[in-house]
């Protein structure tokens, strides 16, 4: 990918002018919503910081070659700006536009400073094209992982969140699920449980289901998987919620729950804890 004297020249001497041009450019792009989420000072000083990482890149005559100083240090900066308009709610489309709207003003220059050479602009053109859209595709790259850890993050959160441990009396725990459990969540309550497990001392965990809707093969497998964890943690598991219909379930799958205490509410649940650590509602 190799860069030409004429556009390290333009990138360089007429910084000022494509900064203004690009800045009309990518305003004229965003709608309100777009604009609303950074200032113009902001999006100013970004700009700015762009076109001097990208004029010093480009001296060296080959951008490709990203083990210079240079170039690292505009990669870099791509890659910390995608990061932070993935967490600002931008679009991909929108930050892909901070490269790609840039072209207009630049081939605009290239033009003017060429002179009546179309050979030449023709050159100009596409060493700037193959640079712009190699940064553009860096960029969308990196956004598109950044928001992709954003979300992860984002459900893991609401998973949590859904999945709260209290505790009910001292050295007992109680987990209530409300909806579908699958391997995902699952897995956040063992870990949920676990660590609080650590943490207190508890020696009794009760996770209540009057709130998942369905039991099938898959959700009683789970249940029996955080049993074992919590057994191997050296703490006893009593489940409650178990309605009627879904005890038929349990038995036409052939769901093998012996050896765990199952009570239809949380009510009796907490009663036999409370037994079986020494402890009672009246003291």
């Amino acid at each position: 990918m190799t860069t030409t004297d004429l556009l390290a020249s333009v990138l360089r001497k007429r910084s000022d002018a494509l900064l203004a041009e690009w800045m009309n450019t990518q305003a004229a792009g965003l709608d309100g919503s777009a604009r609303s989420r950074m200032t113009r000072e902001e999006l100013e000083r970004e700009c700015r910081q762009f076109l001097q990482l990208l004029s010093k890149s480009v001296q060296g005559g080959k951008l490709a070659e990203a083990n210079t100083p240079e170039t690292q240090a505009l990669l870099r900066y791509l890659e910390e700006l995608s990061r932070t308009r993935a967490t600002q709610g931008f679009s991909s489309s929108e930050t892909a536009s901070f490269i790609f709207s840039f072209k207009q003003p630049l081939f605009v220059a290239l033009r003017s400073a060429s002179g009546k050479d179309a050979d030449g602009l023709a050159d100009e053109i596409w060493a700037a094209t193959e640079i712009l859209d190699a940064l553009g595709l860096h960029t969308v790259a990196t956004f598109q992982k950044a928001r992709e850890q954003l979300i992860n993050r984002q459900q893991r959160d609401l998973l949590e969140l859904s999945t709260p441990v209290v505790s009910l009396w001292q050295g007992i725990l109680a987990l209530p699920m409300i909806g579908t459990l699958d391997s995902a969540r699952t897995q956040i309550v063992m870990e949920s449980l676990l660590q609080k497990i650590v943490e207190t001392g508890s020696q009794i965990a009760i996770i209540d289901i009057t709130g998942v809707p369905t039991v099938d093969t898959q959700v009683a497998q789970h249940l029996i998987k955080t049993v074992t964890a919590l057994r191997l943690m050296g703490a006893e598991c009593i489940i409650s919620g178990i309605r009627p219909q879904i005890a038929q379930t349990i038995v036409h799958l052939g769901v093998d729950l012996q050896g765990v205490t199952t009570k239809a509410n949380l009510a009796d649940a907490l009663a036999v804890a409370l037994k079986r650590t020494g402890h009672s509602l009246n003291g």
